[in-house]
C-alpha cells in the first residue's frame, strides 16, 4: 500500500510527549497542511517521519527538507546529484519488481527514471532553479559564494527535483521572495504523492492544501479542504461542541437540584428522582462533551526603554557597494522602516549598514551615543550559544537582571517552563529558538530580520500586536505580508537605488513586481 495508517500513535522526544494515543493517516495524492501552536511538536513529527522512526513502510521513500544546503565548491546543478538519484531509483525499482510488478509505487519509479535521462534531467533541474529565482549565471556559481538566503532555495530545488513518494517541508517559503513563492505553490499543486508541510503563510496553505491536520491536546485532528476551510469548519464544530457542553451541564445541574429537593420526598417524587438519577448515571457513563480548550496564543512584550533625544539614527545620502567596481546597492539613501522584496535587493545589507557591521561607501550614518539596539537575525544559530541553557543565555544577555527566579518568570512568559529553561538551547525546536531571540528585547530600536520564519500564524499576529505597542523605533525586514500589513501604514518603493512613495495599492500575489518595498509607521 502507498498510504500510511497508524492507530494508537504516540510520540516521545527529549522527554516530551507531543502526541499520545492518536491516529496518523496520510493518503497518496493528498497535500496536508500541519497546523498547531509554536512548540507543540509539528517540526518534531516531520523530523521523526523523515528519519523513518515512525512505523512507515520501508518502500515509501521520504525526503525531509529542513535546512539550506551547506556552503561548498559545488554549483546548484551538481547538488541535484542526478547520477546518484538515478542509481538509487534503479535499485529500488528492481526490488519492487520482484515483489509486485503492478504496484503503484513501481509505476511512479519508472516514470521518474524516464525523466532522469541525462539531458532531460539537467534541463528540468535548471528549470526548477530558474523558477526559484536563479539566473543562468547564478546556476553556475559555487554554493559557498551564496548567502544562506539563497542556499535554502537550492535545497528546496533538490527536494522538488527528486520527487519522493513522501515530501515533508518545514517552512519552505522561508528565504523565498514573492515570485518564488508563487512558482513553488504552482509546482507543488501538481505533486502526485504525499505532501506534508508546515508554513506560516496562510496564502501558501490555501493554494496547496487539500487537507489540514491540526495538532492539539496531544491529538491529530483531520479536516478536508484548505486552510480557510479548516478555520471555518473548526469554528463551526467548536461552536456546536460548546452548545452541547452547555446543554449537558444545564441538564446535570437541573437533575442534581431535583434529586437534592425531592430525593427523600413522597413515594411519587422519590420514584421520579430515581428515574432522573438513572438518566444522569447513563449520561456520565456514555461520556460527557468536553469544554472547548482554545489554543493558548503566546504573548510578546517589548518593554519600554529610557528615552533619548532624537535623532536616534540619522541616515543621509548614503551609498554602498560591496566592491569598488561592483553594482551600487544604495545610492543617496534616506532612512526607512520596513523592507520587503526579492532576494538580493539589499534588505539585509541595510540592517548591517545601520548596525555598523558594514561600512557605507559614501554619505553619513550617525547613531546616538547612548542608543541600544535589539537585533533579531533570521539565522538563529549565528545568534545563540547553543551549548548554554536557556536560563544561562538570558542571564548572560541581560546582566541587569540579577536574580535567576526573576529571569525564570520572564522566560516563562514565552512558554518556556520547567526543564526547557535548564536544557541546552540546541535541544529546542526552531520555533522555540525564535521565541528566545525575540524575548525581552529591551532597547531603543528594534531591528527584526524575517522574525516570522519559524512562527505560526497566531503567534505572528501576537508579534504584530507587540510591535504596534512598542513605543520606540523599529526596522523590519520581512517577506511576510500578513505581518507587514498589520504593523505599517505607508508604502515606499525603491527604484534606481532611491526611495519614493508608492501611489498604487499594496503589492499582492497578483500585482507583484521585481521592485522592493518599504513601509513606514503612521507616527
Amino acid at each position: 500500500s502507498t498510504d500510511v495508517h497508524i492507530i494508537n500513535f504516540s510520540l516521545t522526544f527529549h522527554g516530551q510527549e507531543p502526541l499520545s494515543d492518536t491516529k496518523l493517516e496520510l493518503n497518496s495524492g493528498r497535500h496536508y497542511g500541519l497546523t498547531g501552536l509554536n512548540g507543540i511538536g509539528k517540526s518534531m513529527l516531520l523530523l521523526l517521519n523523515g528519519k523513518h522512526e515512525v512505523p512507515i513502510p520501508e518502500h515509501i521513500d521520504i525526503y525531509h527538507l529542513t535546512r539550506e544546503m551547506p556552503p561548498s565548491d559545488k554549483i546548484p546543478l551538481q547538488v541535484m546529484e542526478i547520477d546518484t538519484e538515478q542509481a538509487m531509483l534503479e535499485r529500488e525499482a528492481e526490488l519492487l519488481a520482484h515483489e509486485d510488478a503492478e504496484c503503484e509505487k513501481l509505476m511512479e519509479l519508472c516514470k521518474c527514471l524516464e525523466e532522469l535521462d541525462a539531458d532531460k534531467a539537467e534541463m528540468r533541474a535548471s528549470w526548477i532553479l530558474h523558477g526559484l529565482g536563479f539566473t543562468p549565471a547564478m546556476q553556475c556559481k559555487k554554493l559557498k559564494d551564496f548567502s544562506g538566503g539563497w542556499r535554502m532555495p537550492v535545497a528546496l530545488a533538490r527536494a522538488v527535483f527528486i520527487r519522493p513518494f513522501m515530501l515533508l517541508l518545514d517552512e519552505p517559503t522561508n528565504h523565498l521572495d514573492l515570485d518564488a513563492c508563487v512558482w513553488l505553490e504552482e509546482e507543488l499543486k501538481t505533486f502526485k504523492c504525499i505532501l506534508v508541510l508546515v508554513s506560516h503563510s496562510q496564502d501558501f496553505l490555501n493554494g496547496i492544501c487539500t487537507n489540514v491536520i491540526h495538532m492539539h491536546n496531544k491529538k491529530l485532528k483531520y479536516y478536508t479542504g484548505n486552510y480557510n476551510q479548516y478555520v471555518k469548519t473548526r469554528l463551526e464544530l467548536e461552536e456546536n461542541q460548546m452548545k452541547r457542553f452547555h446543554w449537558e451541564q444545564d441538564q446535570i445541574a437541573h437533575m442534581k437540584n431535583y434529586l437534592a429537593r425531592f430525593g427523600h420526598g413522597s413515594a411519587k417524587l422519590a420514584r421520579q428522582a430515581q428515574s432522573k438519577e438513572k438518566t444522569l448515571q447513563k449520561m456520565m457513563a456514555s461520556g460527557l462533551t468536553e469544554r472547548v480548550v482554545s489554543d493558548k496564543t503566546l504573548p510578546f512584550y517589548f518593554p519600554p526603554y529610557s528615552k533619548i533625544p532624537p535623532p536616534v539614527i540619522m541616515v543621509q545620502n548614503v551609498s554602498f557597494k560591496y566592491t569598488k567596481n561592483g553594482p551600487c546597492i544604495y545610492n543617496n539613501l534616506e532612512f526607512g522602516v520596513a523592507l520587503v522584496g526579492p532576494n538580493g535587493a539589499g534588505k539585509s545589507t541595510l540592517l548591517k549598514l545601520l548596525s555598523g557591521e558594514l561600512l557605507h561607501t559614501d554619505g553619513m550614518i550617525r547613531k546616538h551615543s547612548h542608543v541600544k539596539i535589539g537585533y533579531y537575525y533570521q539565522y538563529l544559530q549565528e545568534q545563540l550559544d547553543l551549548d548554554l541553557s536557556l536560563l544561562e543565555y538570558m542571564m548572560k544577555c541581560y546582566p541587569e537582571i540579577k536574580e535567576k527566579e526573576e529571569m525564570r518568570k520572564i522566560i516563562g512568559q514565552y512558554s518556556h517552563t520547567g526543564k526547557q529553561q535548564v536544557s541546552p538551547i540546541q535541544n529546542l525546536l526552531d520555533g522555540q529558538k525564535c521565541r528566545v531571540c525575540l524575548a525581552w528585547q529591551n532597547s531603543h530600536m528594534l531591528f527584526l530580520h524575517e522574525p516570522t520564519n519559524h512562527l505560526d500564524i497566531e503567534t505572528t499576529d501576537a508579534l504584530a500586536d507587540a510591535i504596534n505597542e512598542f513605543e520606540s523605533g523599529m526596522m523590519l525586514v520581512s517577506h511576510d505580508f500578513r505581518l507587514i500589513q498589520q504593523v505599517t501604514q505607508e508604502i515606499w518603493v525603491y527604484e534606481k537605488q532611491s526611495p519614493s512613495v508608492l501611489e498604487t495599492s499594496w503589492p499582492t500575489r497578483s500585482n507583484s513586481s521585481p521592485s522592493w518595498w518599504m513601509r513606514s509607521p503612521s507616527s
